[in-house]
């Protein structure tokens, strides 16, 4: 494990090499996402926009600004997020009559209008989502990706008519959780957050927390079941069978940047990033090895191959710049694209590529008349292996303890009664915080590590991000 301290330093420094975004705009908090970053981001949103729309949610979008008097409907809402919210009280001179604030989140923007849209049983459920920015006033350090002040945020929305309906919704959105943790390779824990830390206005949150290279968690999502709680005050009901107005029971899911801040944290060495092939935005680069003896066959020769990977519906790159190999192999490296191509003219005369693999550093070739099937094959083993090693990783660093002065850096596995004033002593004695009950994971008995009373219930312990 690295010290928080090392970490932070390589962090900061390696998303900036590594250009994935810019921190030199002139408002803390808030980066600039350069091309390479946003390909990677977009990649991600492009697989999520692939799972809601495959489960029949529809994509909307939202206005940013948000009237004062519909944020402060919910009351446990605005507590939760009174803090950190950006006000906008003028246009141009004129002082507006209702103060607006940018959404850091759309609760409070969605729900009057879906007490619009829903009159009857018939228009449930209703399933929303967007992709947007969001704005919360960290007044912690900032850190590209991690803990930002304007936010790229996905958020879906849905309506039921009943909490049976709404908890099939939740199953469904874990579901989706599952595929996507795959393509990025991310092993990660599902705990209901305690009540002292559920969002603001749930009636149960489930956390998604992945463990970071210096033993603490990243959430990089979460999953509400609102019950009646936001449906109540923004009176969105529907008329039953029997004619009756019912209120209905919402869900959320969310997700922000984070999770390509987990991603860059988990997958890396000493040489930079190592992006899993899936969200790769180059998965493939090919060098070629000029020789000064016909170097146009050489570079004839990679322009071929670049043509049929591309036809071939691979995200590929022609290293064409007049630099030494080795120099574009540090600068691909540092990127983490996860395959390199090398064509020199020994390689043309041997019928062959030479393939080197990011995540292992592994070299081998593959004949011409084999080369989109054995890139395939390379780039899934990639995804495989990245995947593989991670989760052992993960698995390493969650430690069941019954004393709690054995709690260490990691995920700390221990009963709890379920008293409030147990689970408080827990972070106060462990400097750590309670992430909740596992979801995924059976009851086991024992005795609570404060009080020692009998109890089936475990808790997931951990230092945060």
């Amino acid at each position: 494990m690295r010290s928080s301290e090392e970490f932070n330093d390589w962090y900061v420094e390696i998303v900036e090499k590594a250009g994935l975004t810019d921190k030199r705009y002139p408002i803390k908090g808030m980066n600039v996402w350069t091309g390479y970053g946003w390909k990677a981001m977009r990649l991600i949103d492009t697989y999520m926009r692939q799972e809601l729309d495959d489960t029949g949610h529809d994509e909307v979008c939202f206005p940013l600004l948000i009237p004062k008097n519909e944020f402060q409907k919910e009351e446990d809402h605005i507590k939760g997020f009174s803090a950190e919210v950006y006000w906008v009280t003028h246009a141009g001179e004129n002082k507006l009559d209702i103060p607006l604030l940018l959404r850091p989140t759309s609760e409070t923007a969605m729900y009057p209008m879906f007490s619009l849209w829903i009159r009857s049983h018939a228009d449930l459920p209703l399933k929303t989502y967007q992709l947007v920015n969001v704005f919360r006033y960290e007044t912690k350090q900032t850190r590209a990706f991690i803990r930002m002040r304007e936010i790229h945020f996905f958020e879906a929305h849905t309506c039921h008519v009943d909490f049976e309906d709404a908890e099939r919704q939740i199953a469904e959105n874990l579901e989706i959780m599952k595929k996507l943790a795959k393509k990025l390779c991310l092993p990660y824990v599902l705990c209901k957050r305690p009540d002292w830390d559920k969002f603001a206005g749930a009636f149960y949150t489930i956390g998604i927390d992945s463990l970071m290279p210096t033993g603490r968690t990243l959430q990089m999502g979460s999953i509400h079941q609102y019950k009646e709680n936001f449906s109540r005050p923004y009176d969105i009901k529907y008329e039953d069978d029997n004619g009756q107005h019912q209120y209905v029971h919402q869900t959320t899911y969310g997700m922000s940047e984070r999770i390509l801040g987990a991603l860059i944290s988990i997958h890396n060495d000493e040489k930079g990033i190592i992006l899993p092939p899936d969200i790769a935005p180059t998965q493939i680069v090919i060098i070629p090895i000029i020789s000064k003896q016909e170097p146009e066959v050489v570079t004839n020769k990679c322009q071929e191959i670049f043509a049929q990977l591309k036809q071939a519906g691979f995200r590929v790159h022609l290293d064409d710049r007049d630099l030494r190999p080795g120099n574009k192999y540090y600068d691909w490296e540092l990127k983490g694209v996860p395959l390199r191509i090398e064509l020199g003219a020994r390689d043309i005369q041997n019928g062959v590529i030479t393939i080197a693999r990011r995540d292992t550093g592994d070299k081998s070739q593959i004949p011409f008349d084999n080369i989109i099937e054995g890139i395939r094959e390379s780039l899934l083993a990639i995804q495989s292996d990245l995947l593989t090693r991670a989760q052992k990783q993960h698995d390493e660093s969650i430690f069941e303890i019954t004393d709690i002065s054995e709690a260490k850096p990691g995920i700390n596995v221990m009963n709890w009664c379920g008293e409030e004033d147990c689970g408080l002593q827990v972070e106060n004695a462990t400097d750590m915080a309670v992430l909740g009950i596992p979801v995924e994971v059976e009851p086991k008995s024992g005795n609570c590590i404060v009080c020692g009373k009998p109890t089936e219930i475990l808790i997931y312990v951990a230092k945060t991000y």
